[in-house]
């Protein structure tokens, strides 16, 4: 009796057990069809790329979504290729933390111990500020990520460009700082960055098909980008190739590793296991070490950011973009979750891993259909009306997309896309007069509105915007140079130099931040006023009056802004019409 009584209960254990699977099963079916569904829903409002999800141990989702090459039709594949972009640094920061387990370096190890003559301010910073962005370095050397200075240049001008901060007192993000860290890594191993990664991290992970070059992809598995959704840029490694098969100093280890949804997965799967690092070194790895923002919602690990998510457990995870290809990589630990993003078009619409995040979790959580972008949005409309529809799209513009209207370069961009691309400039005209509008002291859209007409052929109104350009910025040499093409000859007024007060020149002395890790340093030396660039050289500036100040390098103007205690607190870099605010530090 008391067998069968066990029995009995037994097979109530059991069948309960396995209801509660099935239900399990098709819940995260439920949610995976949904997640599927909104994907494809937003093809058509821009997305394109991939997404894999897994779950304990399994996957449940790893599609392509749209094109990955839209000129030869070739569609997004959880195998297509692209760059992960600044998720390459915890790439960077394992392979320094393999260096700290085969005890050839410490993470308190300082800069002295690797580059000689280095500043005095830079000699004591150490690898774990390098590794959580609290070394006071500026975010990045150079003209971007295709800017091949020599290694030694690079680092020359890197140490010898002054801090933002004090080393160690707080998060400032800095791409440079990962550049040393690579070279670090270089120094130490005496193999190159990308060669140490292919032997420590990849091959013992399974990865094959990432890297910079090592994998020799097939050039089919390669995504093409489309900055702003729309307009093709081609492939990153195309660029790597055409340089000579070289990545930049100013893209090497914080940036540009290209990779596959499924080589990611690998990559967690690695670390899961600890097949790459220890468990004691990967919880160095993913520690939260300093926040992010004064609000502590996040903090900078190495190489990861740290989150808390709304069940109160830990997220470690990163993104990277150049505003052309968009890469994301959240891991939960606790749920055994993860989510790998890729996107070759990028906008802030369609960087969708968190909202995948939330449907995951929450079964009621039905985002908003994909709003497309400015650039987009335009482009669909003109493809599908005439230009007497031109008011239509004009209104919807100003009623839709006011905040991407803040200055004049969405639309500006976008006309010139359209100038490039179409017979019939009559739709970038309509683009440049509605911008001339919105902004009509910008001397640089009157250029554009300029421009419009005279591949139009309209002589005459090409010629009243190309004045009116001039009219409110004389700097403007191509504006001068289609009036003279038109048969207008302008005569250019020398800008001449006004005595200003000492004390007056004096009072500008200091720094002014244009973005964050961007400084414009002014400095007072003979009678005048020095600016420098974070990075870049010094430049003479020339005063137009007590507060303008004209520098001949580069044809631009600033402008020192006042409070109303009369103290300085601004200035604003003018150039070619546009103008760009920097706060005073």
């Amino acid at each position: 009796m008391k067998r069968a009584f066990l029995t009995l209960i037994s097979l109530i254990i059991l069948s309960g057990g396995t209801t509660s699977c099935a239900q399990k099963t098709e819940k995260d079916e439920f949610i995976i069809k949904k997640i599927d569904n909104y994907l494809n829903e937003n093809i058509s409002n821009g997305f394109s790329g991939a997404v894999l999800i897994a779950k304990q141990g399994k996957i449940i989702l790893n599609k392509g979504y749209g094109l990955a090459n839209r000129e030869d039709d070739i569609l997004y594949s959880p195998n297509t290729v692209a760059t992960i972009g600044s998720t390459t640094k915890q790439f960077t920061a394992t392979a320094i933390l393999k260096l700290v387990e085969s005890n050839k370096v410490k993470v308190t190890d300082p800069l002295s111990m690797f580059f000689t003559e280095l500043p005095n301010d830079k000699k004591n910073i150490t690898i774990h500020q390098l590794l959580t962005h609290t070394s006071g370095l500026i975010d990045v050397i150079g003209e971007g990520d295709f800017d091949y200075i020599p290694r030694e240049r690079f680092f020359k001008t890197l140490f010898e460009t002054e801090l933002i901060q004090k080393p160690g007192l707080k998060y400032r993000y800095s791409n440079a700082g990962y550049s040393i860290l690579a070279r670090i890594i270089e120094l130490v191993s005496g193999q190159e960055y990308e060669r140490f990664l292919n032997e420590y991290l990849f091959k013992p992970a399974g990865m094959k098909q990432t890297g910079y070059f090592i994998p020799d992809w097939d050039k089919k598995m390669i995504a093409s980008g489309y900055m702003n959704t729309i307009i093709p840029v081609g492939t990153m490694v195309e660029r790597f190739h055409k340089a000579g098969n070289k990545v930049s100093w100013t893209l090497k280890g914080n940036g540009g590793i290209h990779s596959t949804p499924e080589d990611m997965y690998k990559w967690y799967l690695a670390l899961k296991s600890n097949t790459i690092l220890s468990k004691s070194l990967t919880k160095i790895l993913t520690t939260p070490y300093t926040p992010e923002q004064e609000s502590r919602s996040s903090h900078y690990a190495y190489g990861w950011a740290i989150f808390n998510s709304d069940r109160n457990t830990k997220i470690v995870s990163h993104n990277g973009g150049n505003r052309i290809f968009f890469h994301d990589f959240i891991w939960l630990p606790k749920e055994d979750v993860v989510i790998i993003f890729f996107t070759n078009a990028t906008s802030r619409e369609v960087e969708l891993a968190w909202p995948i995040e939330k449907m995951i979790f929450d079964a009621d959580y039905q985002p908003k259909p994909i709003k497309k972008n400015l650039s987009f949005f335009i482009f669909d409309f003109i493809k599908k009306n005439e230009i007497n529809q031109s008011n239509v799209l004009t209104a919807m513009i100003k009623k839709e997309y006011s905040s991407d209207l803040r200055n004049g370069d969405a639309l500006n961009d976008m006309g010139y896309v359209i100038l490039r691309q179409e017979e019939n400039p009559d739709w970038a005209i309509e683009l440049f007069r509605l911008n001339v509008q919105l902004f009509s002291n910008n001397g640089n859209l009157w250029d554009s509105l300029g421009d419009g007409y005279k591949k139009k052929g309209d002589k005459e109104e090409a010629i009243k915007a190309y004045q009116k350009a001039y009219e409110l910025d004389p700097s403007l040499t191509a504006s001068i140079k289609s009036l003279a093409e038109l048969g207008i000859k302008v005569e250019v007024k020398a800008k001449k130099e006004v005595v200003v007060d000492h004390s007056i020149l004096k009072s500008y002395v200091g720094k002014y931040e244009l973005k964050p890790g961007f400084v414009l340093t002014i400095t007072y030396k003979n009678g005048k006023l020095i600016v420098r660039p974070t990075g870049r050289d010094m430049m003479p500036m020339f005063a137009e009056s007590n507060e303008k100040f004209f520098l001949e390098k580069i044809n631009a103007n600033i402008r020192f802004n006042k409070n109303d205690d009369g103290k300085v607190e601004s200035l604003t870099l003018i150039e070619s019409g546009e103008e760009m605010l920097a706060n005073r530090l």
